[in-house]
């Protein structure tokens, strides 16, 4: 079982930054594709970038250029760099996981969900 635990998210004016960060915990073997969705009000949740096993990474065209999503394998830690956020960035961020447990069992986990919200 793998448990996902995410932080980092808050109030920030237009044009700041924030840093999400998702620590995955529990018996894993490896971490192979790491997103980060979001979900505002009345709104399906949409992939907002996703890292893959091998460096592959793929952005919504929403954040291009402002949002990255990089990885420390050493922890476990998946992190969101949000740059020059905008009010209609507004949602719950969530991260999610693929991942194959020491038992060799691939399933993929979601986090619990962190609120970023950005004031005009």
């Amino acid at each position: 079982q793998v448990q996902l635990v995410e932080s980092g998210g808050g109030l920030v004016q237009a044009g700041g930054s924030l840093r999400l960060s998702c620590v995955a915990s529990g018996s894993i073997f490896s971490m192979n594709v790491m997103d980060w969705y979001r979900q505002s009000p009345g709104k399906q949740r949409e992939l907002v970038a996703r890292f893959s096993r091998g460096g592959n990474t793929y952005y919504a065209d929403s954040v291009k250029g402002r949002f990255t999503i990089s990885t420390d394998n050493t922890k476990n830690t998946v992190y969101l760099q949000m740059n020059s956020l905008k009010p209609e960035d507004t949602a719950v961020y969530f991260c999610h996981v693929d991942a194959t447990s020491t038992a060799r069992v691939t399933t993929t986990y979601w986090g619990q969900g962190t609120q970023v919200t950005v004031s005009s």
